[in-house]
């Protein structure tokens, strides 16, 4: 790829909003890369909330590399493989060294779109990764990791042929996504491993009692999802694609959901600050070792997502957020029952 581009500030306008903050840059674990944070989350760019318009998606990625992000967290099974060629159309003409690409393998799909289970033998984390690295257009992934831990194989077996990748140039590190403490330990036994992707945000906070202590004794950064909980902090709450299915959306559950969200606009609102921003920087305050991931489907919230950066806090403004919405408070599972059943996290 041709172009370079320079991790420059976020001091420029994006679609009518301007954003004045400086993108910070964060470690991943003791082994990782250094990467931007917040970091872009690619999955909302694929129809999974509704579909996006795909010269919008394309503006959104360049938004947020043009603001001096680096870290692209994608899939390949993000739309079976449309959001691995939205991302390589959007570094076209960049320099690829100069971006993060962490990409997800394993899960299954049919041809109707359904999820049909996980796959991390060896021999298909090979196959998984030649067909990403043709989609996105590079020689090499940045950090590669299994979506879900796969029941029928070892995690052993699974991390020991990623690392056969990266002594082999195709790998540069070595991701876990979705596993509980136990197997966190048995993979960082194997290899190197730079950061756990796990959902977390203030309606989310299972990974502090055992999985969070035990990335920071291993050295082992944490890639956050789901920081605004699919939209209902900070957003609409709005049931658009995948959403209906999701228990804290449903019912009772949204409705006292919404309500635990809505103790935030108070202290949004004295800082200046959106209820989202809040969010997100309360995730970032958490620990230099954590990078929220931010699925942004707007240029304007891109902008939003990179203020976020702006905004700190006092130890009485965190001891308050703790009170606002004290951890397990949320109601609701945070996927259906199937597919909470594949968390190795919730075990």
């Amino acid at each position: 790829m041709g172009r370079a581009f320079s991790r420059r500030a976020a001091a420029r306008r994006v679609e009518g909003m301007t954003s004045t903050t400086t993108l910070a840059t964060r470690r991943l674990g003791r082994t990782g890369p250094t990467v931007s944070s917040p970091a872009l989350g690619g999955m909302g760019l694929s129809g999974v909330y509704g579909q996006v318009d795909e010269d919008e998606a394309v503006r959104v990625l360049h938004a947020y590399l043009d603001a001096g992000g680096t870290l692209l967290d994608t899939a390949d099974f993000y739309a079976s493989g449309h959001n691995e060629l939205l991302i390589r159309r959007a570094l076209e003409g960049r320099d690829r060294d100069e971006v993060v690409l962490s990409v997800k393998f394993g899960a299954l799909r049919g041809p109707d779109g359904r999820m049909s289970g996980i796959d991390a033998r060896p021999a298909s984390v090979r196959n998984f990764l030649t067909y990403s690295l043709q989609r996105l257009g590079t020689d090499h992934v940045d950090i590669y990791r299994p979506a879900r831990l796969d029941p029928a194989v070892p995690v052993e077996e699974t991390v020991g042929a990623i690392a056969e990748l990266v002594e082999q140039g195709y790998v540069r590190h070595i991701g876990l996504s979705e596993v509980g403490a136990e197997t966190i330990r048995r993979a960082a036994a194997v290899a190197p491993i730079s950061d756990l992707q796990i959902e977390y945000s203030l309606l989310s906070r299972g990974i502090e009692d055992e999985i969070r202590p035990v990335c920071r004794e291993l050295g082992i950064g944490i890639t956050a999802y789901g920081v605004l909980s699919r939209g209902l902090i900070g957003g609409s709450g709005a049931l658009g694609g995948a959403r209906a299915a999701l228990p804290r959306f449903q019912g009772a559950n949204r409705e006292h959901n919404g309500a635990l969200v809505a103790r935030l606009a108070e202290l949004a609102a004295a800082k200046g600050v959106t209820v989202a921003q809040l969010a997100i920087a309360w995730v970032a305050a958490q620990g230099e070792d954590i990078v929220p991931v931010i699925g942004a489907r707007r240029p304007d919230q891109v902008a939003t997502m990179i203020d976020s950066g702006r905004v700190s806090f006092d130890a009485g403004e965190l001891a308050r957020i703790d009170e606002l919405i004290p951890p397990g408070a949320a109601k609701g599972d945070r996927y259906p029952s199937q597919a909470m059943a594949d968390l190795d996290s919730e075990r």
